[in-house]
């Protein structure tokens, strides 16, 4: 049973292009499913959050981030009585936009595309699911639901101001109302990410040898969970009572988003899925208490792991494949495969076809990306 604030398939204001319905999934199933099979969803195996792809078959890749984000989502959704295939496939969605070497490639082809347009990766996955993605018989892209696009475009807020190309593009022809909140489910999808992303990078960092147990015991939440896991198991082994502790806490962010979400969606009264848009402010949300926490928390992994001499390395060399790339195939297009050159050279602009390059660029793994730079410049090497 769902909630009346819950996205019904009912009130579903259904996909670009009318198609029949199935008897054995929901139309919010069916776009899980497409995006689970599509291409670029495969990709982000290779595609990497802070290290790169090469660096440890242990470390998250956008892939096993996407899915942690999708388990959260649906745990979420169930107990506030929200659409859990909604949430799931906007959750699956997320990071399909995301170029090779996490948000060092984003921002390395931000800037090489400012006098372009820019490029946002919310507003790349959009374009990936409404016409990258080029496998159907009678369209374009995966045909989503307008429930799950919105969530894709706006799942960290209403979009406002100038738009990114891609977004603007897109809404002019199907009005995704970039200026509300998306419905619950969506919100939840991103707040999932932010406890799916907190969790991980602590867990990453501990692996890579960035920080040490010592050191994050002082943070707010993951002292208290060690302490709580040395009380309950004195000595136990190092590995245990790290994974012990983390998911603890793991699962104080999740307790505390159901509690603060209850909270709200009680005293808002929002009784239907066009309320929670409507409402002026987000209904999914983290305590203050909570967030004042996990800013203390990302400060330090800011600190630490982003900003470690390790990973800034990494990151110079991330970027410069990018730019490089860029710059590359931007100066002759005849060099990329095919399909994408022809469209470059077709090109009746250069915005245009600076948003081809960047389209093939974006689409890259880390490992392509390494192999196109070594292919056209000499070898980026890996230590």
């Amino acid at each position: 049973m769902l909630a009346p604030y819950a996205t019904t398939e009912q009130e579903s204001r259904g996909r670009l292009h009318g198609e029949g319905g199935s008897a054995h999934r929901s139309a919010f199933q069916r776009d899980r499913d497409r995006i689970i099979h599509c291409s670029a969803f495969r990709r982000l195996k290779h595609k990497t959050q802070v290290f790169v792809e090469h660096e440890g078959d242990y470390f998250r890749t956008r892939l096993t981030h996407s899915i942690e984000v999708a388990q959260v989502a649906r745990t979420i959704s169930r107990t506030l009585g929200l659409n859990e295939d909604l949430a799931e496939a906007v959750a699956l969605a997320h990071d399909l936009g995301h170029p090779p070497f996490g948000h060092t490639g984003e921002d390395a082809l931000a800037e090489a595309m400012a006098p372009y347009g820019g490029f946002d990766h919310n507003a790349q996955a959009l374009k990936i699911v409404t016409d990258l993605e080029r496998h159907y018989a009678e369209w374009d892209g995966l045909n989503l639901t307008w429930e799950t696009l919105e969530g894709i475009a706006k799942h960290n807020g209403p979009v406002l101001g100038e738009l990114p190309f891609a977004l603007a593009d897109y809404d002019a022809r199907h009005d995704l109302e970039l200026h509300s909140h998306a419905g619950a489910e969506a919100q939840v999808a991103a707040l999932s990410d932010d406890i799916a992303y907190n969790n991980h990078d602590l867990h990453d960092g501990l692996r890579a040898g960035l920080f040490s147990v010592d050191d994050i015991r002082g943070l707010p939440i993951v002292g208290r969970c060690f302490e709580e896991v040395d009380r309950k198991w004195p000595g136990l082994d190092a590995e245990r009572r790290q994974h012990e502790a983390l998911r603890r806490v793991f699962g104080v962010m999740v307790e505390d988003v159901l509690e603060e979400s209850k909270r709200l969606l009680r005293v808002t009264g929002l009784s239907s899925a066009a309320e929670v848009r409507a409402h002026g402010a987000p209904v999914i949300q983290f305590s203050p208490a909570m967030w004042a926490d996990l800013k203390v928390i990302r400060a330090f992994l800011f600190a630490n792991m982003y900003r470690h001499w390790t990973v800034r390395r990494m990151r110079r060399k991330a970027a410069r494949v990018v730019r490089e790339l860029f710059e590359d195939f931007m100066a002759d297009p005849g060099m990329l495969p095919p399909d994408w050159s022809e469209a470059a050279l077709g090109a009746r602009s250069d915005t245009l076809r600076a948003r081809i390059v960047a389209d093939y660029i974006a689409g890259m793994t880390d490992r392509f990306a390494i192999e196109e730079h070594r292919a056209l410049r000499g070898e980026m090497k890996r230590s």
